[in-house]
């Protein structure tokens, strides 16, 4: 078991709140510093995983307790911070409407193997965040890329890892799936 300084509840929370919540009560730690974060969502350990590398902050891990993930997060100094890149956002609305056009699109859902699973947009590649970086190599960097989540912070945070590594033509398309009324397999 890992020694905390704080605990925050996020159970019952789906993405992105668990993120937004771990955020804020980062704030209030000092560096060094170890938050659990206690989440029901499959999706958060992903996310708190890019969350983390992208801030600066240290992921040391998670644990289950039933149905409960005890997620682990180690406040670093503000000088370790890596600069985050803001990709464009694409609304819904236009997003759809160049789906329904038959545009050809690339699409990367970078949701969770169970949330792709339950519905997602015919075509898409789906590569899960916590896969992103380890499996970019699989998109074309010169080619343009609609990141697809749920609500569109693990798309974002998807599209700051790949443009990092010299993706030029990103778009998070936003809110993402849980507004998406479109065909779906």
């Amino acid at each position: 078991m890992v020694q905390t300084d704080k605990v925050l509840d996020a159970k019952g929370l789906a993405c992105p709140m668990p993120i937004v919540k771990t955020k804020k009560a980062m704030k209030d730690l000092a560096s060094g510093d170890v938050l659990e974060i206690q989440a029901t969502d499959k999706g958060s350990t992903a996310d708190l995983q890019a969350w983390a590398k992208s801030s600066g902050h240290e992921y040391i891990g998670t644990e289950t307790d039933g149905d409960v993930l005890l997620h682990y997060l180690r406040k670093d100094g503000v000088s370790e911070v890596e600069e985050t890149i803001e990709i464009p956002e694409v609304s819904l609305a236009d997003f759809h409407a160049r789906v329904e056009n038959g545009d050809s699109l690339n699409i990367l859902d970078v949701r969770e193997q169970e949330e792709y699973d339950e519905a997602h947009i015919p075509g898409v590649k789906h590569i899960p965040l916590g896969e992103v970086e380890n499996r970019m190599n699989e998109l074309d960097q010169d080619q343009e890329i609609y990141i697809i989540c749920y609500s569109g912070r693990r798309s974002g945070v998807a599209g700051d890892m790949m443009a990092k590594k010299g993706f030029k033509n990103l778009y998070n398309v936003v809110p993402g799936m849980r507004d998406w009324t479109g065909k779906t397999e």
